[in-house]
C-alpha cells in the first residue's frame, strides 16, 4: 500500500506524527473493507480557497467544503478483475484515487464539534476513502450506512469524539 501526501497549505503543520496518522487511517479503512494492500491513495492537504475552487470546478458548488474524493476505479459497476483495462496500476498497485482535504475547514470543524483536530482529520480521511471505494450518501439509507462504517472504523482505532 502506498499513501502519497501532498501538503499544499501552510496553516496547519504537517509533521511525521500527522503523516503517520494518515497512513494508519488509510490502512485501517482498506483492511476493514478487506481490500488487501495492493493500493495507492493520494492525499492533498489544501486551504479553503483551493478546495472552494475545486468544488466549483468539479461539482458546480461555489463554496468551501471539507473533503473531496476523486476515484480512479468505479467499484459500483462490477468486481475488479486483474486484467481490467480501465484500471490504472502503479508498480502493480491499483491507484484508488485522490482525496483533497481542507485543513482550515478540518480545524474549524474540530473546534465547532468540540473534538481534536486529529479526530476530525481521521473522520474526513475515512469518509474520503469510503467514497473512493464506491460508497455514497445521496439518500438516507446509504448515508446511514456510510456513517455507521465511519464510526465503527474510528472506534476500532480508538479515535473517539
Amino acid at each position: 500500500m502506498s499513501v502519497l501526501i501532498d501538503n499544499r497549505q501552510e496553516k496547519i503543520k504537517v509533521d511525521e506524527a500527522l503523516e503517520a496518522l494518515v497512513v494508519q487511517v488509510v490502512d485501517k479503512v482498506l483492511s476493514f473493507e478487506e481490500c488487501g494492500e495492493e493500493y495507492e491513495v493520494s492525499i492533498s492537504f489544501v486551504n479553503n480557497e483551493e478546495i472552494r475552487s475545486l468544488n466549483k470546478e468539479y461539482r458546480g458548488i461555489d463554496k468551501e467544503t471539507d473533503v473531496l474524493s476523486f476515484p480512479m476505479v468505479d467499484f459500483t459497476e462490477a468486481e475488479l478483475e486483474e486484467d481490467d483495462e480501465d484500471v490504472e496500476y502503479i508498480d502493480e498497485e491499483i491507484a484508488l484515487g485522490d482525496i483533497v482535504i481542507s485543513m482550515e475547514k478540518a480545524l474549524e470543524q474540530s473546534e465547532e464539534y468540540g473534538h481534536s483536530f486529529d479526530r476530525e482529520l481521521a473522520f474526513l480521511l475515512v469518509h474520503g476513502i469510503l467514497h473512493l471505494l464506491g460508497y455514497d450518501h445521496e439518500d438516507g439509507a446509504s448515508e446511514g450506512e456510510v456513517f455507521e462504517k465511519q464510526e465503527e472504523i474510528l472506534k476500532q482505532m480508538g479515535i473517539m469524539r
